[in-house]
Formats: structure tokens, sequence, C-alpha cells
């Protein structure tokens, strides 16, 4: 189910020295952002659906930034808007759910990584195993191997995803096809992140 992120949205727009207070999809989001990328897209599903959401919420504050947002209508599609990033020096960043959606990606994942890319790729994965788990029990490792793709798996630790996702990894990361995981909706808030200035890394981060 959609969710309004009207209101929480503007606390993308906090620049260097200003303190960001919001959930962890908000705080996922602004890392992107401040990584350099220059389009987002995805497809919807548990458990990083809101993930979209602010996404395209905030298609506004994204069109001020030159960042082209995307709803894809499935994961293969979103998955063929990283090719932008073999030719051109653009950075990106789509989200779908796995393990089911990076099976339906499958095909578009192993022509971008056999290409390589100009610009730095990250593919947000959206992982919920275990006790509760709304999604499939297993895991990306295996299409991580397959593709020949990072996979960036910093556990659920909003501090430590926050600043994989805004410095130098992940879409931040040139010529390297990346994936990291989500588990979306077990994230805490973010209390006190200091966001630097686009293309820099976060400055500090508490929880």
């Amino acid at each position: 189910m959609e969710r309004q992120f009207t209101k929480e949205i503007e606390s993308l727009r906090l620049g260097d020295g200003e303190t960001f207070e919001g959930e962890g999809i908000l705080a996922v989001t602004k890392a992107l952002l401040q990584s350099g990328v220059s389009y987002v897209g995805g497809y919807q599903g548990a458990p990083v659906s809101h993930l979209l959401d602010v996404m395209v919420q905030a298609r506004d504050y994204m069109d001020e930034l030159g960042v082209h947002v995307e709803a894809c209508t499935s994961e293969a599609s979103a998955a063929a808007m990283l090719g932008a990033s073999i030719n051109y020096p653009a950075r990106g960043a789509v989200t779908w759910k796995s393990i089911v959606g990076t099976n339906v990606a499958a095909d578009a994942l192993s022509y971008l990584s056999s290409a390589g890319v100009m610009g730095g790729t990250l593919i947000v994965l959206g992982e919920d195993y275990g006790e509760g788990g709304v999604v499939a029990q297993e895991r990306s490792h295996s299409f991580a191997m397959k593709s020949m793709m990072w996979l960036l798996d910093p556990r659920p630790n909003l501090t430590t995803i926050v600043v994989k996702y805004a410095g130098d990894d992940g879409a931040a990361h040139p010529g390297l096809p990346c994936a990291g995981k989500l588990q979306g909706e077990k994230q805490p808030s973010s209390r006190g992140f200091r966001p630097a200035q686009a293309g820099r890394p976060a400055e500090r981060i508490h929880l």
C-alpha cells in the first residue's frame, strides 16, 4: 500500500551542517542523492516499497536537481534503466524486492555486468529473510556471484548503510555495477544524521 511522505520529503533538502531526522528509507534516499545519482527508479515490492514511494513523491525536488525518476513496470525494466550508465558517466540507482525480483531482472543484470559501466550503478535489494520474513527465504549472494557484481551487505545497521550508499561505494563507485541489501521495514529511524553537500559523504550519523 502506498504511503504519503509529503511532509517528510522536505528533509531531503537539508544541506551541510543541518541535522536530518527521519525514517531509514528517507535516510537512504538522501544518501543516494549525496552520491550524485542522475537517475533513480525501481519496481515496488515488500520490503522496499516505500523507497520508491519517496522517490516518486519527491519528483519535484528531483526535477530541481536534474534527477530522472521512473516507476518501472517490472524488475527487468528497472535493471534495463542501468544500461544508461554503460556508455555515459552517469550514476544511477534502482530498487526492487529480492530474491524473486532479482531473478526477473537476471537477463538485464548479466549484460550490465558483462559490459561494465562508466558511471556507478547501485541496486537496492529488499531482503527480509528469517523469522517473520515477508519474502522468499533466500539471499542475493548467488546472483551477485553469477553476474560478477559487488554486493554490499551492511546488515540491518542504518549508520553503515547510509555511509556506504553516500560515500565511495555503491552508486558513487565508477565502473562497477553494485548491489546493496536493505531489510527495509526493519530499519530504525535516523536520529541526528547531518547531511553533507551533494557528492560528498555524510559527515555524521547517530542512532
